[in-house]
Formats: C-alpha cells, structure tokens, sequence
C-alpha cells in the first residue's frame, strides 16, 4: 500500500566506476544541504560499513544501507519508509559503477541501478574527467540511453584540472543534451585517508568535521545546489514489511565497539532497538568485556589485526567473555571470527593470543582478499536464527585461516550466485563466528 503522507525527495549520485569521487561529492553535498536546513539523510547502495559513518557525520542523522541482493523488496521498502520519517531529502550513494553488481536475476544484482527502477528515484552522475575533456560526453550520452528505467538527469564534473577544461567538457556535455549542475577542480585536499578494508573511517579522522566542512564550501560554489535539488523527486513510500530483517538474538546484547570493532550495519541495531532490545556496548580495547546481565555478546567486524597486541594484553576482557561464554551465547563476525580463535598473526607476522573461544587460527600477514556476496544456510540454532534457516550478506576480509581447527562448522556457504564454497566458521558449545556478514534473512 502506497503511503499518502508527504514524502521527501530522492536523489542516486552514481558513477561510471570505483573511484571517481562519488563518496566526496556525496559528503560535500550532505553537508551543504543540511547548512540550508535541510533534514537530509544519506544512504548507500550496497553492502559497505565505512561510507554510511561518513554521511552521519555529514548530517548528523543515522546512515543506512540499501541492498537490492540481500534484502527482499519489503524490507527496502520498509527501511526507506523509516529513514524518510522527518527526512526532507535522501541522497543515496552508489557502490562502485551505477549499474556493476551481480548475475543475481532481474532486479537482484545489488547495483544502484537496481534502486532506481525499483524506486524510480533519478540519477546524478559524477563523471571523473581527469585524462579527458569531450570524451566525457560520450560517456553521459551512454548512461541516459542504456537503460531507460534507469533516469540519469545530471551530471557534476569532477577532478578537472583548469576552469579550460571545464569549459570543453561541459560545453560538449550540454551540447549532448545532459545537463551540467556543477564541476568540480582536482584537489588534492578533497581526498580520504584509505586503508586495505577501504577509507579510514570517519570515526577515526581526528579533523572529520572540519573535513566534511571543506568539501561542503567547494559543493557550495562549485555546484548549483538549486539545479541539483530540482532534479531530486518525491518517492512513492510504502510501508513494506520487515519480516526479512535479522531479529534482535536477545533482550540485551553486550556489543563490542571500539577502533577494532565497528562494523555493525545501521539498519541492524536500528531494528533491534525498534524491537526493543537494548544494545550495551563495551571496549576490548579497554579491557572491558561483556555485562553479565546480558543475553549475549556480538562481536562485531572491523580492524582487530591492526590491534592485535593491545587486545592480546586485555587479559580482563578476555577472561570475561570467557566466562560469559560458559553461560550465554558469543557471536563474532569476521574481525569479531578472527578474534574467537587461539590466536592472530599480524602483518609483521608477530603471533598474539587471541580468546581461544574456536579452535581456529587466522593470519593477517599471509593475505589473500575475499570479497562478494555471500548467501549462507545455518546448521545449528543460534543467534542469527535456527538450523535450516537461511541468510544473505556478504565477505570482505584481507586475512586468511591458517589452522581450521576441530570446531562444527557454522554455516553451509555459497556466492550470490549461488555457487557452493563449502564450509564457513566455526561453533562450539554457546560460541559461534565465521568471516561472514549477515545482512538479512530470506523468506521467500
């Protein structure tokens, strides 16, 4: 059912591929816009952890992510009706190219452009002209053909080198018949710092703010905000159902969060506070553990390789959630896997006790990257849900298993194409972990 309340605008910023400063583009215009007095709220496309903490520090409110893969129709639905609640304005980034995902079906690759014809939101499109001029209208032309269902309105020019540049690109541009709404000069200072999982995260960057307030004075006079407010339309918002979201694992859940513990989605610990479970964090890095009073702890992903020895030494953090783990559940996700098993060897090699809560051993200093979707089947209860029950999510993770251990194994996995990779995680006793993210349930 379609909903009559006032609903706010939205707007995908796409590019052709990685790299071509959508993220900083998306940051500078979140930032500009909400200056205005715009309730505007930032969104991803895709499974990512580290842009969506960027846009709330742009607007202050929550970010969230979008998945056209992992999440069922309903559950889109049902996330973008929560997030357009006192939201005048979305801006949702694009992962990667605006129509790369997947061989996933029709509507299910995972792409942005997944998101605009299930949405019929329009598109601005960030075209990174360094090492072209004119060129770059072919490249516009393109995306306005392609896909018909898929509405690229305007386009912003970005890393010119000279106002000259800008010229010959943007007259060929509007000569193809694609409006320009802003153009932005190459700057060295608009960059993030970057790390092997992607950007360092906002919540890292010691001058975020003063960042994020950098990128918005060059949106501001580089970019006709009106032009590209205008382009922005009204979504048709309906309730959806959220049927497929992973249900809160207990009344209250002890969450490690600190700099090596931070990757838990948004819509994740929005829904289970909406559940009304309540989400007590603690710092390993503090050598604190998990509350005893809690139903479980969840060990979220993130950078424990880069603070082996510091969560090595935290002797009292490991000893609680030793203990914790005789009575109650522990669940860890990929940094938070690495971190269940006997040990970690860094990138200098250097072999650091970890909780022995698993059997496994991992290594961050023989690397190989595993990233994609992933869609895993459970073969025991626990608290992503019961044995049988299946999850879509993905893996994104540098370090590698080097002793497997004897522990059950957690899940029966495969790609999101559903190619079978075998075998993920490990369980023993109340504990469970695997390298995999989980996004959502699948109920259809």
């Amino acid at each position: 059912m379609t909903d009559s309340r006032l609903t706010p605008k939205a707007l995908i910023i796409g590019a052709p591929r990685s790299g071509a400063g959508k993220t900083s583009v998306t940051i500078g215009l979140l930032r500009a816009f909400a200056r205005r007095g715009i309730r505007v709220r930032g969104v991803k496309s895709g499974p990512d952890y580290i842009d969506p903490g960027f846009h709330q520090a742009a607007t202050g409110l929550e970010g969230l992510n979008l998945d056209s893969w992992a999440m069922e129709p309903d559950l889109v639905a049902h996330l973008l009706d929560h997030a357009a609640q006192d939201t005048d304005l979305l801006l949702i980034e694009s992962a990667m190219g605006l129509f790369d995902g997947i061989d996933g079906g029709e509507g299910c690759t995972g792409s942005a452009a997944d998101l605009a014809r299930l949405l019929d939101i329009p598109v601005l499109l960030v075209l990174d002209v360094s090492g072209q001029s004119q060129t770059a209208a072919a490249v516009a032309v393109g995306f306005k053909y392609y896909d018909a269902k898929v509405r690229t309105k305007g386009i912003v020019i970005n890393r010119a080198g000279s106002e000259r540049h800008i010229r010959l690109s943007r007259t060929a541009i509007e000569a193809a018949g694609m409006p320009v709404v802003g153009a932005v000069l190459r700057s060295d200072a608009l960059a993030l710092p970057e790390r092997h999982l992607g950007l360092v995260q906002a919540s890292e960057h010691g001058g975020i703010q003063d960042y994020i307030d950098r990128l918005a004075d060059v949106m501001e006079t580089s970019v006709d905000l009106d032009a590209l407010l205008s382009l922005a339309q009204p979504i048709a918002l309906r309730r959806g159902n959220p049927a497929a979201a992973i249900p809160p694992p207990g009344q209250r859940i002890a969450i490690a969060s600190d700099a090596a513990f931070t990757f838990l989605y948004p819509h994740l610990g929005a829904h289970w506070r909406a559940q009304g479970a309540e989400l007590v964090l603690f710092s390993p890095l503090n050598d604190e553990g998990p509350a005893l009073d809690c139903d479980i702890c969840w060990l979220p992903g993130g950078y424990p390789e880069l603070h082996a020895g510091q969560l090595s030494a935290a002797n009292r953090f490991r000893n609680r959630i030793r203990h914790f783990a005789q009575m109650k559940p522990v669940h860890g996700e990929c940094g938070g896997f690495m971190v269940l098993g006997t040990g970690l060897v860094d990138a200098d090699g250097v072999r650091h006790v970890m909780t022995a809560l698993l059997s496994h051993s991992t290594s961050f200093a023989k690397r190989k990257m595993n990233l994609g979707y992933r869609q895993v089947r459970l073969l025991g209860d626990g608290p992503l849900g019961s044995a049988g029950d299946i999850l879509r999510g993905h893996e994104f993770h540098y370090a590698s298993v080097i002793d497997p251990g004897r522990d059950e194994p957690f899940a029966e996995i495969a790609d999101g194409t559903g190619q079978p990779l075998g075998l993920s995680g490990g369980r023993r006793g109340h504990v469970s972990g695997t390298f995999f993210h989980a996004i959502a349930r699948t109920t259809l």
